[in-house]
């Protein structure tokens, strides 16, 4: 049983993230004898230890009896997050050369490990005093706090100064609001040297790594898996089944998110040999395989594969054969598929490729949204059959017992057989 709520997760990922704010905070003021916000956000957080945090905190329990592993996850998650905070980072402002030393992320994972054995069960018994209802109620304005400032930060980097008018009211706004962005992009311009002159509209679609490519990536991998499993069932099994994460249309969002990843983490290593490409899929895919099977059964209390007939299985939520699959997928990924796919992508029109790719992003967040409260109400239906609403009501109507294990034969309630 995994012993952590949602929002307990998010409360532990706002605590985290001000700690590492702190930390980062702290290095700065040492090193550059001057006080600088090293955050994206205004508020006192580095947000990528926030997320590391959520990610971590449900699977490293489950890896308590086994210290050395829980020790390796550690490490290629820290790894995964600092390099995506650092690719973020190139995207926002210019590349300022930062030589990556194997001795210091050591050092780093080291100390976030550290952190959980020894700081985070007092952490855990003071959250634990919090009761249900107002941890739930602090987290969401927690979480809302941090997008409305993250929308503040995104607005200001946007924002123009407008002329003076004639109408005094709206002028006295519009100067007010002009304050508020000038202080936001100053603060911004200290933290991240030239982001200012680097956030500006690109004549190219999807430029590099940001957010409209990684759409992309994720939608192809995850419509090539879905149809890459569907194909390795009929040829092993003798069987047509459904491989798709959700409701509607062939798309696995654990392949989906497994390409975003690797296109991510492994950019550093594109031009590496490929035994040093192989090594790192190995242990970014079997954390991130073990991680998908924490997830799901936290929040949806579902179990999607199970090794634990095979050997080499860690809980069975992965196994080192998958583990070298993934590897060598991360070789063909970095080496051959990636790179042609990217191509492809800068090539869409810019103003047609980001319609399309917002259009594709809010149906594929329904979907999700839609899948994911057809799997709650499959998990709640064992214990409460009748419907309390009349979302409930149509989701029992729509999707009941038969359709959900029909269309996820391998779909397993935690617990069960």
């Amino acid at each position: 049983m995994i012993p952590y709520t949602l929002s307990e997760l998010v409360l532990f990922g706002i605590l985290y993230a001000l700690l590492g704010w702190c930390v980062q905070t702290a290095i700065h003021a040492v090193r550059d004898a001057r006080f600088v916000n090293p955050g994206f956000a205004n508020l006192p957080l580095e947000l990528h230890w926030g997320f590391l945090a959520a990610a971590l905190l449900p699977v490293l329990p489950t890896l308590d009896d086994r210290p050395a592993l829980q020790f390796l996850l550690v490490w290629v998650a820290v790894k995964c997050v600092r390099e995506i905070a650092r690719q973020f980072t190139r995207e926002i402002s210019p590349p300022r050369p930062r030589k990556v030393r194997f001795a210091r992320h050591l050092a780093i994972s080291a100390s976030v490990w550290a952190v959980y054995l020894l700081i985070h069960p007092l952490l855990h018994a003071l959250v634990t005093l919090v009761p249900d209802s107002v941890a739930s109620v602090l987290a969401a304005i927690l979480a809302a706090a941090v997008m409305a400032d993250l929308a503040c930060v995104i607005l200001a980097l946007k924002h123009r100064p407008v002329p003076h008018s004639a109408d005094a009211v709206k002028d006295r706004t519009r100067r007010f609001g002009d304050r508020i962005c000038s202080t936001i992009r100053t603060r911004l311009e200290r933290a991240y040297p030239g982001i200012l002159d680097a956030h500006s509209p690109s004549p190219v679609f999807a430029r590099g790594i940001c957010f409209d490519k990684l759409v992309w990536v994720f939608l192809i991998s995850s419509f090539l898996g879905a149809l890459i499993e569907m194909l390795y069932c009929r040829l092993t099994g003798g069987v047509w089944m459904n491989r798709s994460s959700v409701l509607y249309g062939p798309f696995s969002v654990v392949w989906g998110l497994g390409a975003v990843l690797l296109t991510v983490a492994l950019r550093p290593l594109a031009g590496k040999a490929d035994r040093h490409v192989f090594l790192a899929g190995f242990l970014i895919g079997g954390g991130y395989e073990y991680l998908c099977s924490v997830f799901t059964e936290l929040v949806f209390g579902t179990v999607f594969w199970d090794y634990s007939w095979m050997p080499l299985n860690i809980g069975g939520r992965t196994n080192v054969l998958y583990c070298i699959f993934w590897g060598l997928l991360a070789v063909l990924w970095v080496k051959m598929l990636c790179p042609p796919m990217e191509a492809a992508i800068e090539k869409i029109p810019p103003l047609p490729g980001k319609i399309i790719t917002w259009i594709i992003l809010v149906l594929m967040v329904c979907n999700a949204v839609l899948t994911g409260a057809a799997m709650l109400r499959y998990t709640r239906r064992q214990i409460q059959p009748e419907p309390a609403n009349v979302i409930e009501q149509h989701i029992d109507e729509r999707f009941d017992d038969a359709f959900m294990e029909s269309y996820w034969p391998n779909m397993k309630l935690t617990g069960t057989s």
